[in-house]
C-alpha cells in the first residue's frame, strides 16, 4: 500500500485535489452570490490545482460573516436602540436642510431607512488636509480628555507617531481618563511590550477578529478598516488617516502622502459613539454600561454643518455606503469629482458614471499614479475604457501616494471617510464614511480635488489604447482577481 501510495502520490493528490474543489465549487454555486464572483472562485479552483484551494480558504469562507452576523447584528439593534430611545434624536430637523438639497435629501432618506442613522445639524466641522495637521489637533485633544478616549483604528505601528499617542493614552489611564483602544489584527503591529505596558497603565484594548499569523495572513476578509476617535463625547475624528509614520509627511521615508481626515465636534460624534460602542461589545465580549456622559448636550454652534453616518460591513443589512455613493452619482446635476487610492470598481459604479458622464455631468476620477499593489494598479486600468468611451476624465497623481478617499458633488453634497472605491470596502471591510450636507465644506472639498489635479496628469485616452499587448494581458489576469483583492 505504501509502495502504491509512493509511486502514485502526485496523481492521488491531484485526484484528492480536484474532489475537493468539486465539492467547494458546489459550495460557492449554492451560496447564489455575485456571479462573477462565483466563476473567479471557480477559475482559480479549476485551474490552479493546489492554489485554488488555499485562495478559497484564505478568502472565500463565510463562516466569520455568519459569525459576525449573528453575534454583532443583534448587539448592534440593542445598544443602537438603547441609544437612539435615550436620546431621542430629531428627524424633524431635515425639513430644515431640504430647502437647498434639492434631490440630494434622497441621499438623507436612503440612509435613515436603511439604519436609522440620523442626521444631525447642531455640527462644527474642520477638514484635515494630511496627516500633520490631523495629528496635530490629535494629540492636542486626547491630552486635553478629562473622561474617556475611545479609539479604533485599522492601523497602528510600532513606529513614532504610534508610539507617542500609544504613551499619551498611557499618561491620560493613569491620570484615571477611560481609555478604550480597538485594532484590527491584521492591518496593526503593535509589541508585546507595548501592549503590557497599556494593560498595565489601564487601557482597554482588543484585537478586531484575531489571527494567527497576522503579519503573512491571507485572511484579509471581514477587517476593520474604520479610522474613528472620540474624546470626551464632544469631538471626533473620522477620516482616511491611520496611526502611522507614513502618513506623517515631515516624518516619512516612503514619500509624500496625499490624505484627508475630519475633526467633529457636536451631536454627529453620538453616531461615532454608537458604532464604537458597537464594535466594542464585539470585540470585549462585554457591553458595557452606557452612561449619559459618554453623550453628552452639546452646545449651539455657529455655521452649523448637517451631517451623516454611513457604516457598512458584514454587521449591516445594506451596502449602505456603495447605495449613498451610487446615488449621489445618478442624482448629480453639475459634477461628481472622485478620489480614491484603489479603483475596482462593480458593475453598478461603472454604470452610475457612465450614466452621469454621459448626461452631461463632470465627472472626474483621481487615482495614484503609483499605487502600493501591482494587482490592484493593472486591475484598475482595466477598468478605465468602460470610463473613457462614457466621457469620464481620469488623473493620476504623481506628487506621491494618493490615499484620500472623498467625494463631491454639486458644491452641496460631500462624503470623506475610510472607504475605497472597490469591492472589498462596499461589500466586505467595516467602513464608515460622513456625509456632508453643506456647501461651504463641499467647496472646500472641490477645491481641494483641483488642487491636487495640479499634481496630477489626466490620461489620455489614445495613449491609454497603446499600451502593450503584454500590460494589456496583465490587467486582464489581475482583472480576474478584482472581486477577490
Amino acid at each position: 500500500m505504501l509502495e502504491f501510495i509512493k509511486e502514485y502520490f502526485w496523481t492521488i493528490l491531484v485526484i484528492v485535489n480536484y474532489l475537493i474543489a468539486i465539492s467547494v465549487v458546489i459550495t460557492v454555486i449554492l451560496k447564489n452570490i455575485n456571479p462573477t464572483k462565483t466563476l473567479s472562485y471557480i477559475i482559480v479552483l479549476v485551474f490552479f490545482p493546489f492554489l485554488g484551494i488555499v485562495v478559497y480558504y484564505l478568502f472565500g469562507q463565510e463562516y466569520r460573516k455568519t459569525k459576525i452576523f449573528n453575534r454583532k447584528f443583534i448587539l448592534n439593534k440593542k445598544v443602537v436602540k438603547s441609544i437612539h430611545k435615550e436620546l431621542e434624536f430629531n428627524e424633524r430637523e431635515l425639513k430644515k436642510v431640504d430647502q437647498y438639497l434639492d434631490e440630494k435629501v434622497r441621499l438623507v432618506k436612503l440612509l435613515h431607512n436603511n439604519e436609522n442613522a440620523p442626521l444631525t445639524l447642531n455640527n462644527h466641522l474642520r477638514l484635515l488636509k494630511n496627516g500633520d495637521i490631523k495629528f496635530k489637533y490629535f494629540l492636542e485633544d486626547i491630552s486635553s480628555a478629562i473622561h474617556h478616549i475611545h479609539l479604533e483604528y485599522y492601523i497602528i505601528k510600532d513606529d513614532d507617531i504610534s508610539t507617542k499617542i500609544l504613551n499619551l493614552l498611557c499618561d491620560k489611564a493613569i491620570e484615571g481618563v477611560e481609555v478604550r483602544l480597538i485594532y484590527d489584527d491584521v492591518g496593526s503591529n503593535i509589541s508585546k511590550k507595548m501592549k503590557t505596558k497599556l494593560t498595565k497603565s489601564g487601557v482597554k484594548h482588543f484585537p478586531f477578529m484575531p489571527v494567527l499569523f497576522s503579519s503573512f495572513t491571507g485572511k484579509m476578509n471581514y477587517r476593520n478598516h474604520r479610522k474613528i476617535a472620540v474624546v470626551d463625547g464632544y469631538i471626533g475624528f473620522v477620516g482616511g488617516i491611520n496611526i502611522s509614520d507614513e502618513y506623517l509627511n515631515s516624518n516619512s521615508k516612503k514619500g509624500f502622502w496625499r490624505d484627508t481626515h475630519l475633526r467633529i465636534e457636536g451631536d454627529a460624534v453620538k453616531s461615532l459613539q454608537i458604532h464604537f460602542l458597537t464594535t466594542w461589545t464585539f470585540v470585549s465580549n462585554e457591553k458595557p454600561n452606557i452612561y449619559k456622559s459618554y453623550f453628552p448636550d452639546v452646545k449651539k454652534k455657529k455655521n452649523q454643518v448637517a451631517l451623516q453616518m454611513a457604516a457598512s460591513g458584514p454587521d449591516t443589512d445594506w451596502a449602505n455606503i456603495m447605495e449613498v455613493v451610487l446615488t449621489a452619482i445618478i442624482t448629480a446635476n453639475d459634477y461628481v469629482y472622485i478620489t480614491t487610492p484603489y479603483f475596482v470598481p462593480n458593475d453598478e459604479m461603472i454604470v452610475a458614471l457612465q450614466i452621469a458622464a454621459k448626461s452631461g455631468v463632470d465627472v472626474r476620477l483621481i487615482i495614484p499614479q503609483k499605487s502600493d499593489s501591482w494587482i490592484v494598479k493593472y486591475a484598475s486600468n482595466s477598468y478605465l475604457d468602460a470610463l473613457f468611451r462614457a466621457g469620464v476624465k481620469v488623473y493620476k497623481y504623481h506628487k506621491g501616494f494618493v490615499h484620500a478617499k472623498t467625494m463631491v458633488v454639486d458644491n452641496i453634497f460631500s462624503t470623506v471617510g475610510t472607504s475605497n472605491m472597490d469591492y472589498r470596502s462596499f461589500n466586505i471591510n467595516f467602513e464608515i464614511n460622513t456625509l456632508i450636507y453643506d456647501k461651504e465644506n463641499s467647496k472646500l472639498l472641490k477645491q481641494h480635488f483641483l488642487e491636487d489635479l495640479k499634481d496630477s496628469i489626466q490620461v489620455d485616452y489614445n495613449q491609454y489604447l497603446k499600451r502593450s499587448k503584454f500590460d494589456k494581458l496583465k490587467e486582464s489576469y489581475c482583472r480576474l482577481w478584482s472581486p477577490l483583492i
